[in-house]
């Protein structure tokens, strides 16, 4: 696995939140949650907002240019596009996300089968994907729908189920999500532990193998994302030196 210096251990991107809007009338993206990472928004430009289901219950967060919020495991979060949403998106645990470490808020007969679910998220690679993304985004809306109004209404059954449901769908891919912390953000921590150690003992030597690193934007059109068309960025070292 390619080592990366990039704070943190986190990974970047650009997401255009989707301009599109939803059967309930609401232009955004695809309701989901992580169940290990942290996300955050830096918003650059436009405006919308952040709806989310969490400890607290259902809230909505306006967005606007220089806006920055993030969410922990656990929080059910749908991007809403009013104008113009651009947002620069930082996620812990880089690679986690992509190794499945999200689950959209599907119906519950959908969350709770393997296959129904795996139908319901894949976009395929051909030029179908755009419409494709779009009945993902609608069908994962209907089930932030049903979870929303149950928590508002003082029910967590639904919320709890949901939970219950995600966990078991991506149990046996979370058996390589350990590896990955621990070759990643923890590898990194740890080396700045070390360095801090090696400073504090009067040692300064590591400041030689100081270097410029340079992000690399995919190219081509922007990935469907769940939210909104993304523009990833290489942060690995060895590729990007210059």
């Amino acid at each position: 696995m390619t080592a990366s210096s990039f704070p943190g251990g986190t990974s970047l991107s650009h997401l255009d939140v989707y301009t599109d809007a939803a059967p309930d009338g609401v232009c955004g993206g695809s309701p989901h949650m992580h169940l290990v990472s942290t996300e955050a928004y830096i918003v650059i430009s436009g405006d919308g907002a952040l709806q989310t289901i969490d400890g607290d219950g259902y809230r909505e967060t306006p967005l606007s240019a220089g806006s920055v919020v993030w969410f922990t495991p656990g929080t059910i979060h749908r991007a809403v596009n009013r104008g113009d949403l651009r947002v620069v998106v930082l996620m812990s645990n880089a690679g986690l996300p992509e190794a499945g470490d999200a689950v959209m808020t599907f119906p519950a007969e959908v969350v709770a089968d393997a296959d129904a679910y795996a139908a319901a998220a894949t976009l395929g690679d051909d030029a179908g994907r755009a419409a494709r993304a779009a009945r993902r985004r609608d069908l994962a809306v209907t089930g932030f729908e049903t979870l929303r109004d149950a928590v508002v209404a003082g029910d967590p059954t639904a919320l709890d189920a949901f939970r219950t449901a995600a966990g078991a769908l991506v149990r046996d891919r979370a058996q390589a999500w350990g590896d990955l912390v621990r070759e990643r953000p923890l590898a990194q921590a740890r080396q700045s532990l070390a360095l801090a150690d090696a400073v504090a003992s009067g040692s300064v030597s590591h400041l030689a193998d100081a270097r410029l690193h340079q992000a690399v934007p995919s190219v081509g059109d922007r990935g469907f994302g769940m939210c909104g068309r993304l523009r990833t960025y290489d942060v690995t070292d060895e590729e990007n030196d210059r």
